[in-house]
């Protein structure tokens, strides 16, 4: 896999709308001449990184969900690499829709209040949830949340308390929010944000997500 050429067109942009650049323009930016840019193109077509589509004086590029899981495996594993000291901590998995329970649960005052004073934002009502790989489900068990959400009785119904991290996806910082359920399952995280992170990050099923821990 040419990862080079693959993060190239994402810094250009194709990783959020179809890119328009011909084979002249790609071999200028990777210093290369205009063969061998126009193999590297057809490689990434053929290991359905990218697609193409052809115009009368160029092409528009589009990198495809393969290509944007092999460059979320290049962040992860530079994450590892320059993180040896611990300071940096990254979860990592693949979005899944879940029960839909978590835009009441968010809604509800006696929550919404606490979260708007210990993490400072009103949450968008609803959360992003994801399925952690095995080196991350190690790493989740290991963090300890900070923040305690506490429970309450409204209309002779009692809601149980639950605890949360802060986190930042992309430049959006939310928060990790864990029920206190006896069998909340391990490989699976819950997050809050002020914003639809499925809307605002245009992220679907089965998506790659990186999910940095923040103090």
């Amino acid at each position: 896999m040419d990862i080079r050429s693959l993060k190239k067109l994402a810094l250009l942009g194709a990783h959020h709308k179809p890119l328009e650049l011909s084979s002249i323009q790609f071999a200028a930016h990777l210093d290369l001449s205009q063969q061998t840019a126009a193999r590297k193109l057809k490689a990434l077509e053929e290991e359905k990184l990218i697609s193409r589509q052809f115009l009368p004086d160029g092409q528009l590029i589009s990198i495809t969900k393969n290509g944007i899981d092999a460059l979320h495996k290049e962040l992860y594993d530079y994450t590892e690499i320059f993180s040896g000291n611990g300071s940096i901590k990254i979860l990592s998995g693949k979005l899944i829709t879940g029960l839909g329970e978590g835009q009441y649960y968010i809604s509800l005052e006696g929550y919404r209040t606490q979260f708007l004073e210990k993490l400072g934002f009103d949450p968008y009502p609803g959360t992003l949830n994801i399925k952690l790989d095995a080196k991350s489900i190690d790493l989740r068990k290991k963090i300890t949340e900070s923040i305690s959400i506490s429970g309450f009785t409204d209309q002779n119904r009692t809601f149980g308390k639950g605890s949360c991290f802060r986190v930042r996806i992309c430049d959006i910082e939310g928060a990790v929010i864990t029920p206190e359920r006896t069998h909340y399952p391990d490989d699976i995280i819950e997050i809050i944000a002020p914003v639809n992170l499925r809307d605002r990050l245009d992220l679907k099923d089965g998506h790659n997500v990186n999910v940095e821990v923040i103090k």
